[in-house]
């Protein structure tokens, strides 16, 4: 049996090698982030593999798991030795290799097993590993799994059984392309600039994008696992410009940008302009619920206030859940009721039937972007994104603050504006209309405009979003008024990025 984890291990020594390595950090809301190798080492992957198989035995889950990694240096050792763990805690193991996120949730259906691990870090920088996981398709792990999960394996309770088992497919990329492209191709002929910043979408976009019918300009997308112009994150104002560059260059109808993981999409249209992702998403529901009136959506508290009061949405009938944020949250909240889809302004998409299979999947996203324009043909990008009423709104923003201290500080971020809002004080010189709190803050002033400040799920730092259906100047109002009471907390680091 492995010894129990520590997270005090220095590297280069004999009980770096020998002992598991786990920073408790790692374990996040919802799935799992840290710095490889140093909060986790090798055998701490290991250990973590043991855990999760010591958790589906325990679940009652028939212990048979899809295990994919993305392209990173170090995906494919960390993979291993979370395959090592999962088998010797007695499960079924089938190896689908390369992958992107949506591709190991589509090998659940398409394998028939019950249970998910795919190593990611997503859009998190180069150095950073993860795992995403979930034993009841299409959902993951929440808190509470989470939680259970880091017990066993911070605590070493995790117990070795016989029966473990390894199968390698090698084809699942081949059938995820199939089952997305069996379809009719585009009437429109569209022009797409598919910028996958050298990450795994790159091998998977393109050919998705030309199988329905699209002309596929290709923007970064060798693979290289030095991501040598820009990380990918399609929420990465750099990525976005360089996706704008392509796009006024070639002429094209749209820019699509994806993540490392594949499980998200960014947009850029015809003019240059990028659309943040929560934007896109009412587009997507003018255009979806034509066709389904009384459509049910979710969306996360990050996202435009337009879900609530556009006319088209209102004159089909469309009804909006506003959520946690968080791509587990949001998976499984339009899970529940039942959604058409679910949104997150990250670029997390959530189809439902008749559309997909309820999870994130950015190349999935990518053609309910094209058949919109498909089946708009006398209207571009931005004709769309301008019948939309003006709002004024920030990209998403991420001051640094450390992962112990993050939810104390919005704790008191909660408390500040409560007690703002019960003594009717004014912010950015209008009052308080409404508190949404669950998930964070989120402060909506009397004429709409709103900012938020949260916990973000998956790295050290806050997230803040500010927009404003009046103004420009409204819009930065809340900005500074948030950002004052944030510097003033000593936990809390430089941003990101800044409006």
């Amino acid at each position: 049996m492995l010894p129990v984890p520590r997270a005090d291990l220095e590297p280069n020594t004999e009980a770096f090698e020998t002992t598991p390595l786990v920073a408790p950090t790692g374990f996040r809301e919802y799935d799992a982030r840290w710095l490889f190798p140093s909060q986790i080492n090798l055998r701490g992957v290991q250990a973590l593999g043991l855990g999760l198989g010591t958790l589906i035995h325990e679940m009652g889950i028939e212990p048979k798991i899809s295990v994919g990694h993305d392209f990173r240096g170090y995906s494919g050792s960390i993979q291993q030795a979370l395959m090592n763990g999962l088998m010797g805690a007695g499960c079924e193991v089938f190896d689908i290799g390369l992958a992107l996120s949506p591709v190991a949730y589509f090998s659940q259906f398409a394998l028939d097993v019950p249970a998910v691990a795919m190593v990611t870090a997503s859009h998190n920088e180069n150095g950073w590993t993860g795992v995403k996981m979930g034993v009841e398709r299409p959902l993951t792990f929440g808190p509470d799994e989470m939680s259970r999960l880091k017990k066993i394996v911070l605590e070493g309770t995790y117990k070795t059984r016989s029966g473990g088992a390894y199968h390698f497919i090698e084809d699942m990329r081949e059938r995820y392309i199939e089952d997305l492209t069996n379809r009719p191709n585009l009437k429109r002929k569209l022009k797409v600039v598919a910028a996958c910043g050298n990450g795994t979408a790159g091998i998977f976009a393109p050919r998705v994008l030309e199988a329905i019918g699209a002309e596929v300009i290709a923007l970064d997308c060798e693979l290289d696992n030095t991501f040598p112009r820009y990380n990918p994150n399609p929420e990465d104002m750099e990525m976005l410009h360089a996706l704008r560059d392509k796009v006024l260059e070639t002429g094209a109808d749209v820019g699509l940008a994806f993540d490392g993981d594949g499980d998200r999409c960014g947009v850029v249209d015809n003019e240059g302009e990028e659309i943040f992702a929560d934007k896109v998403g009412v587009m997507l529901a003018r255009d979806l619920s034509a066709q389904y009136p009384n459509a049910q959506f979710v969306v996360d508290v990050k996202s435009t206030g337009l879900f609530m009061t556009d006319p088209v949405l209102l004159k089909n009938g469309a009804k909006t859940d506003y959520w946690k944020t968080g791509h587990s949250y949001i998976k499984r909240r339009s899970h529940e009721l039942n959604a058409l889809v679910g949104f997150e302004k990250s670029g997390h998409y959530f189809f439902n039937q008749p559309i997909g299979r309820g999870y994130d999947d950015g190349p999935l996203s990518a053609i309910a972007i094209c058949d919109m324009l498909d089946r708009n043909p006398d209207k571009s990008m931005a004709d769309l994104k301008n019948a939309l009423p003006k709002t004024w709104g920030s990209p998403t923003m991420s001051p640094y603050c450390d992962d112990e201290k993050k939810y104390d500080v919005v704790d008191r971020m909660v408390t500040l504006f409560s007690a703002m809002a019960d003594k009717g004080e004014m912010l950015a010189g209008q009052k308080i209309r409404e508190l949404v709190t669950v998930n964070g803050v989120r402060i909506v002033l009397e004429d709409g405009t709103w900012g938020l400040v949260r916990a973000s799920s998956n790295k050290p730092g806050l997230v803040v979003v500010v927009e404003s259906p009046t103004s420009e100047e409204n819009m930065r109002a809340i900005f500074t008024e948030i950002d004052t009471r944030l510097s003033a907390q000593p936990e809390v680091g430089e941003y990101d990025q800044k409006i």
